[in-house]
C-alpha cells in the first residue's frame, strides 16, 4: 500500500515523504534471555541506551509489563531515569506507562521529576493496556474496565502539567513534557481528539495504516501538537544477508508464539534452538503470524521496505525494535539501521 490511490493523495498525507525525512528511534522492552537473570536484562537496557545514543538515534524508550517471566521492564519511569542518567543527548521516554495501572497525579509527579533532572530530554508515552492475566490485574488493583477510563485519565494527567487542578503536581506543573498516546484499541482516536502525537504498531500492516487513518480523521489541533504527528513502531532487523537478518527475529517470534499457545512469554532462546524445536499446527500458525509483521533483510532491502512504510503512513518517525538472543547481534543490526538515513529536525509543533 502506498500513500496515494486512484483518487490521488490521501488527505493529510505527504506522499513525497520517505525514509530520509523520518527520525529513527528505539524501543527496548528489557527482554530476558534464557539462562540469564532479569536484573541483567535491566542493566543491559541501560548499557544498550548508551550504545544507541552513540549511533545517533533520536529517542530511546522503555516499556511497562507486569508478571511476565520473559520481560524485566516493569517500572518504566525508574528505568527511564537510569537511562537518562547514563546518557547525555538522546531523548528518553516510555512506550508506555500504562495509565490504568496508575494514578494520574503520581504519573505527573514522576515525569515532572524526570524532566527536572534531565531538562528537555523526557518523553511521556502513555498506553491503555491492563494486566495480561486476571492474577496480574488483581495484583495491580485494576480490571479490564479500567482501559475505558483512559481518555479522562489522560486529560487529568495533562491538567497537572497545565496547573488546572487544585492539587499541584510538583515539579510537573509548568513542565514541557511531550505526551504521546499508544494506539492500542481506541488509542488512535483518543490521541486525535486530544491533539497528541500517536504511536502506532503491530504485525498487521493494513491495521497499522487504518489506525493512522482514524487518528488523522479525529485529530484536533492543540497546544501540544498543531498538526498530526505519527510514530510508527516496527520490528526491523538488518544483516549482511537476508537470512542472517531473519534469524535475528526468530527468538522473539517464538516467545510471542509461546505466549499465545501456553499463556507465558518466556525468556529468549538462541535462534538455532528455536528452529530445532517441533511445533504443532496451532503454534506454527502463530509463529508465522508473528513473523509476518517483521521487517528484515540487507540494508538495501530494509531501507526500501521502511521507505514504503513511511510513505504509506505519512510517518514522521519510526520507533524501531529488535530483540534477539545475542546482544552483539542486536547492536550490529542497529548499527546497520542507523546508516540507512540521516535524521532531520523534528517539527516544533510536537515540542519534542
Amino acid at each position: 500500500m502506498t500513500g496515494t490511490d486512484a483518487r490521488g493523495p490521501r488527505p493529510g498525507y505527504a506522499s513525497s515523504r520517505g525514509l530520509a525525512s523520518a527520525r529513527l528511534s528505539v524501543l527496548d522492552r528489557s527482554l530476558v534471555r534464557a539462562g540469564r537473570a532479569p536484573g541483567e536484562a535491566v542493566r543491559g537496557t541501560v548499557a544498550f541506551a548508551r550504545e544507541i545514543e552513540a549511533l545517533g538515534y533520536h529517542r530511546f524508550w522503555v516499556s511497562e509489563h507486569h508478571g511476565v517471566p520473559g520481560v524485566a521492564g516493569s517500572a518504566p519511569t525508574v528505568l527511564a531515569a537510569a537511562v537518562a542518567g547514563a546518557t547525555s543527548r538522546i531523548r528518553v521516554g516510555t512506550a508506555g506507562v500504562m495509565l490504568p495501572n496508575h494514578q494520574p497525579l503520581v504519573v505527573a509527579e514522576q515525569f515532572g521529576v524526570l524532566e527536572a533532572l534531565h531538562p528537555g530530554r523526557v518523553d511521556m508515552g502513555l498506553g491503555r493496556s491492563v494486566g495480561f492475566t486476571a492474577e496480574v490485574r488483581r495484583a495491580l488493583r485494576t480490571d479490564r474496565a479500567a482501559a475505558e477510563e483512559f481518555e479522562p485519565a489522560v486529560v487529568e494527567l495533562l491538567g497537572y502539567f497545565d496547573g488546572v487542578h487544585p492539587v499541584p503536581a510538583l515539579p510537573a506543573e509548568g513542565a514541557q513534557v511531550p505526551a504521546f498516546v499508544l494506539a492500542t484499541g481506541a488509542g488512535a482516536q483518543i490521541a486525535g481528539r486530544l491533539g497528541l502525537p500517536v504511536v502506532v504498531g503491530g504485525p498487521d500492516r493494513e491495521a497499522v495504516l487504518a489506525a493512522v487513518e482514524r487518528y488523522r480523521a479525529a485529530f484536533v489541533p492543540s497546544s501540544r501538537a498543531a498538526e498530526p504527528f505519527v510514530v510508527v513502531a516496527v520490528n526491523a532487523a538488518v544483516g549482511a544477508t537476508e537470512r542472517e537478518a531473519a534469524l535475528l527475529q526468530v527468538p522473539e517470534a517464538w516467545a510471542m508464539t509461546e505466549s499465545r499457545v501456553r499463556g507465558v512469554f518466556p525468556p529468549l532462546l538462541p535462534p538455532a534452538q528455536v528452529l530445532e524445536q517441533p511445533r504443532g499446527e496451532r503454534a506454527e500458525r502463530y509463529f508465522r503470524q508473528a513473523r509476518s509483521g517483521q521487517v528484515h533483510g540487507t540494508a538495501e532491502q530494509v531501507a526500501e521496505e521502511l521507505d514504503a512504510l513511511v510513505r504509506a503512513a505519512g510517518a514522521d518517525e519510526l520507533m524501531l525494535t529488535l530483540n534477539t538472543h545475542d546482544p552483539a547481534d542486536r547492536l550490529d543490526s542497529y548499527r546497520r539501521l542507523a546508516a540507512l538515513t540521516t535524521p532531520l529536525a523534528t517539527p516544533s509543533s510536537t515540542r519534542s
